[in-house]
């Protein structure tokens, strides 16, 4: 039985356009996004497999295979919904009369300013070697917004750390209309972020703070 499920877009193919084409958003859905809950699903029945005939010998791959598919199934699954149509309140800047204040003053204390943090994300998102992501996260140990930028799926994060914000930066998000201008993607991008749906993955991540960091 398949534990993980492609979840459906939350608006049709050509809803962000002109950021993001009706093509790129079909293809990344429909088969990049749906290999990599396959992938995660797969993985899990050949680990059963090896529990069961108590062979160990590929558990390294197994392992890291887990790791890659399931975390890409995550983060693409934050993805989604990071986005909305400019003209359904997409892009522009998290501010108190929004209803994302909360988050607006987060950010501006985390990183001095929205300006501040933007250029941040902007390079830490563009200048990723080969595939990987620019990501916001929540750190419970600190109470605080950083950006990470993570390698493939998964490498390169603080491990208490939530995604609370997600810029794709594998080449096929882009490729299909963007050509190698990565950049220009990057820079795009900030025209279809969601910020209801960011404040809201603030909110429930800083809940995870007494479950994540118990006392002994």
């Amino acid at each position: 039985m398949a534990i993980y499920t492609l979840p459906e877009l939350p608006y049709d193919y050509a809803a962000l356009e002109p950021v993001i084409n009706p093509q790129i958003i079909e293809l990344h859905h429909d088969k990049h996004h749906a290999a990599y809950v396959k992938g995660a699903n797969d993985t899990l029945e050949q680990l059963a497999e090896a529990r069961d005939k108590e062979s160990w010998g590929a558990i390294n791959g197994l392992e890291k295979n887990l790791a890659f598919h399931l975390s890409g199934h995550i983060l693409h699954s934050i993805y989604w919904h990071n986005m909305n149509s400019p003209k359904d309140g997409g892009g522009g800047e998290p501010t108190a009369a929004d209803g994302v204040g909360e988050l607006a003053d987060a950010i501006t204390e985390s990183f001095g300013s929205f300006a501040k943090f933007k250029a941040q994300l902007t390079k830490a998102s563009a200048t990723t070697q080969g595939s990987g992501w620019g990501v916001l996260a929540y750190e419970p140990l600190s109470n605080r917004l950083i950006v990470e930028q993570i390698y493939d799926h998964q490498g390169n994060v603080g491990q208490g750390s939530t995604p609370i914000l997600v810029f794709d930066a594998w080449e096929h998000a882009f490729y299909l209309q963007y050509k190698n201008q990565k950049v220009d993607f990057i820079e795009a991008m900030w025209e279809v972020v969601n910020w209801q749906d960011v404040a809201k993955r603030y909110e429930a991540a800083k809940q995870r703070v007494n479950s994540l960091l118990l006392a002994p």
